[in-house]
C-alpha cells in the first residue's frame, strides 16, 4: 500500500476508522462518527476539516455545494456511512465529490454491522476531458 497516493495519510485514516468503530460499535447516526473520527486525527495532529464545501460546476456555471465529511491534509475526502452494507450508490457519491474537487484520493468507510473501506482515485488526467463526437 506504499506505492499508492496518499498511502500515509489514507493508512492514518483507515487504522483510526478501526479504532473508532471498535470503540463505538455500528448503529449510530454518521454525524456521531464524523465527530469521533474529527476528533481522533485532530488529537493525532492531523489537519481536518469537517463538512468540507465542494463547489459543483457544469458548463462553466457553478450549480451549488455539496458537502464532503471530512477533508484529511486537504488531499483526501472521507465520505462517512453507517448502512447495512455499502454500494455502488454510496462509492457513485465518492468518485463524483473527486471529480467536481481538485482531491483524487477519497475514502468511503462504512461503519454498519460490518466494517468496510473503500478507496477510490480519480486522476486529473480525466477531469474536464471532452469526448469528441
Amino acid at each position: 500500500m506504499e506505492n499508492y497516493l496518499h498511502s500515509k495519510i489514507t493508512k492514518i485514516i483507515i487504522s483510526t476508522f478501526y479504532k473508532v468503530y471498535n470503540e463505538l460499535g455500528y448503529g449510530f447516526l454518521e454525524k456521531v462518527y464524523e465527530r469521533a473520527l474529527f476528533y481522533e486525527l485532530s488529537k493525532n495532529e492531523v489537519h481536518v476539516v469537517r463538512q468540507a464545501p465542494i463547489k459543483v460546476r457544469y458548463d462553466g456555471i457553478d450549480l451549488g455545494v455539496y458537502y464532503a465529511d471530512l477533508l484529511v491534509e486537504d488531499c483526501v475526502i472521507v465520505e462517512i456511512k453507517s448502512a447495512e452494507a455499502l454500494c455502488k450508490a454510496h462509492e457513485a457519491q465518492l468518485v463524483n465529490y473527486l471529480k467536481a474537487s481538485s482531491i483524487g484520493v477519497g475514502i468511503l468507510l462504512n461503519f454498519g454491522e460490518n466494517a468496510e473501506v473503500k478507496r477510490k482515485v480519480f486522476s486529473d488526467r480525466y477531469k474536464n476531458h471532452k469526448k469528441s463526437i
